[in-house]
This record gives C-alpha cells, structure tokens and sequence, in this order.
C-alpha cells in the first residue's frame, strides 16, 4: 500500500521541464535586434507579442480599421517569414494592438453598443486572417492623453469592450491578453491609472500585463521601484488567479540633465538643460556609456535599480555662429540583470504568470 502511494506521487519538482516564464515584445521598427534575440533564448520563452498593429478611426466611412506597422518598416522582409520563424520556435504569437486614435476617440467609440462591435470584429478579422493565438490589447491613449477626468466614464465601455471582445476570442480557443500601466488598491490613497478597471475585466482576460516602468519621467530616478512593482502585482493577485499576472521590465534606461553650466550650441540648447525629456538608452549600452565618461554604475538596493553620474560637454556654435561650450550633469538610470532578477524572482514569491519584456533585443 505504501509503494502503491508513493509511484502515484506527482513527478519530483526537479524532475520537471522548467516553467517558461519569459515573455517580451518584438516592435516592428526593431525586428533584427529583437527576433533574434527571442530566437536565441526559446528554452526561457513562451510567447511573444508582435508589436506590429495599431487601431484607426476613418472619419469619413465612420469605421474602424488596424494599421499594419510592420510591412512599411520591413518591405524587403515578408510578415510571414517572422511568423514561420516564431512558429518553429514554439512560440504562442499574441500580437499587440495599440489605440492609433486621436484624443478621445476611442473611449466615445467603446461608449457606443454598435461601434464596440465595429472594433471586435475588426480585431477578430485580424486573428482569423493570419492563425494568431490570441491579441494582447494596449490602449494607452484613456491613460496617457485623454486626461483623467474622463476615466470614470471611459471605464464602463473599456469593460464592455473587454467581456464582448473574450467572448469572441474564447469561442475560438483564442487567447485575450492586456497591457496596462499600473493600478494600486482602490482603498489606497495612490490609486494608480484606475481606467483600467481589473477588478471588473478580471473574470474575462487570460493575461494582464502590467508595466511597471516609467515611474521616473519628467523627474531624475527609478524607472520601477522593486517596492512599487510588488505593491501593484499584490492587488492584482488579490482580484484574479495569479497566473494571469505578469510584470513589465525594461530593456531600457532614461538619462537626464540635472544641471548645466556655459551656452550650449544651438543644435543642443532646447534638449540639453535642466527638466529636458530625458534621453533613452538600451540596457546593452549601459556599461559603455558609463565608462565612455569615468562613470562606476551603483546598484540602488532601495529600488533595485542601477544608477550613475556623469559630466559631458558639448562644443559648437550659437545661433549667431559664435564658439561655444556647455557642461552638463547627468544621471541615469537602468534595471540591469540583477534588477531583473528581483523582478522575476516575484514569480516565485506570488506564483504568477511571468514577467514580460519590453522589449526583446534591447
């Protein structure tokens, strides 16, 4: 009877294939660098989304439409080619859908039972058409440009759209993925871009994928404190199975100007000064930079996050076509692999989906 127990015991946790917890991006304007890069490390991946389509609105014939991003970007290299690729790969291929709309728009669009639909049908046309497992939706426009006085009366309309959209998706054995940046507790003081409604899309959506980076902006600091991070990923396993969760890391980093002494050239007097949007760099690039100007990047244990200082003057000419010569300060910062480690190491501690990459190659 003991023997009987034991052989009918599950397989020993070492015994089985390592969970696949990777998941990333692979952006139209970047496929020789990220393709690859997502080739190369398919022992890690699951699936991947193409960042290859963006939702339109023709005024004229009042309907809806998704633009392919991908074929002006890549003439030479037919769609299907990549897609053969990341199908041979074992790759379950979730594209990304971004809201290409104007202000407004698509929020009044979802407000509207007909034209809801108008943009169901249009997504699904676009699965059926080319055999896709599923789409991942990334409408950033109801957080980042129609302002938050409208989230209130967005958010029944976003919800709608997601629970008509599952529907269609699962009567298919498709897949409904979304990407959204964070939201917090609605108990809590900090409520996070609340639009998003996840209490409410929950019971519909497959996967959630929140992008925790871009904290730090318009201001010098982390691009995703660890403490920030594990707050948002705790409310969402408080509203849906943990599996669905996964978190957003950044395959880049944000350098800012914090101070700058002389005139700077005319050609760099508007970006290099003080409160300028910060620059961008791909983490790959991170220790050259910092030794291109002396620099020693330090691990921020506090945020979990890399960081370092530097010096570096510009020379030119003024717009009257005077020398001159400006020095600036500034700080980056980036999240290296110990930082993505942290970030994964949450996968373990609340069991969730994975996390995912924005994007691969970088």
């Amino acid at each position: 009877m003991l023997f009987a127990t034991l052989i009918s015991q599950p397989a020993a946790a070492e015994d089985a294939p390592a969970r696949k917890i990777l998941t990333g991006w692979i952006p139209y304007y970047s496929m020789k660098t990220a393709l690859p890069d997502a080739l190369n490390n398919a022992d890690l991946i699951k699936e991947v989304m193409p960042f290859w389509y963006t939702l339109k609105y023709d005024g004229k014939t009042k309907a809806t439409f998704i633009a392919d991003l991908y074929q002006p970007a890549n003439p030479s290299v037919p769609i299907a080619e990549p897609l053969a690729a990341m199908r041979n790969a074992g790759f379950s291929i979730i594209p990304t859908i971004t809201d290409g709309t104007t202000k407004l728009v698509l929020a009044e669009l979802l407000k509207k039972s007909s034209s809801r639909t108008q943009v169901v049908n249009t997504i699904m046309n676009l699965v059926r058409t080319n055999s896709y497992d599923g789409i991942d939706l990334d409408f950033e426009g109801f957080a980042f440009v129609d302002g938050n006085a409208t989230w209130k009366s967005t958010a029944p309309g976003w919800i709608a759209l997601v629970k008509e959209l599952s529907a269609a998706l699962h009567a298919e054995n498709k897949v409904l993925s979304v990407s959204t940046p964070y939201v917090l507790n609605p108990k809590d003081a900090q409520k996070g871009y609340f639009v998003y409604a996840w209490a409410d899309i929950a019971p519909y959506i497959d996967k959630l994928r929140i992008m925790t980076y871009d904290y730090s902006v318009s201001k010098v600091g982390p691009l995703g404190p660890i403490t920030w991070a594990e707050r948002t990923v705790q409310y969402a396993v408080s509203i849906m199975p943990a599996s669905k969760v996964f978190v957003g890391v950044p395959g880049y980093g944000r350098d800012w100007v914090t101070a700058v002494s002389g005139v700077c050239p005319a050609n760099v007097i508007n970006t290099v000064k003080a409160g300028a949007k910060a620059a961008t760099f791909v983490m790959r690039d991170a220790q050259s930079l910092a030794a291109t100007y002396g620099a020693i990047p330090t691990y921020n244990e506090q945020y979990g996050e890399m960081t370092f200082s530097y010096e570096k003057v510009y020379n030119g000419t003024t717009a009257t076509g005077l020398s001159t010569s400006c020095t600036a300060s500034r700080t980056a910062w980036y999240q290296d692999a110990k930082g993505w480690a942290l970030r994964a190491a949450l996968v373990n501690k609340y069991r969730i989906g994975g996390i995912t990459a924005w994007t691969f190659g970088m």
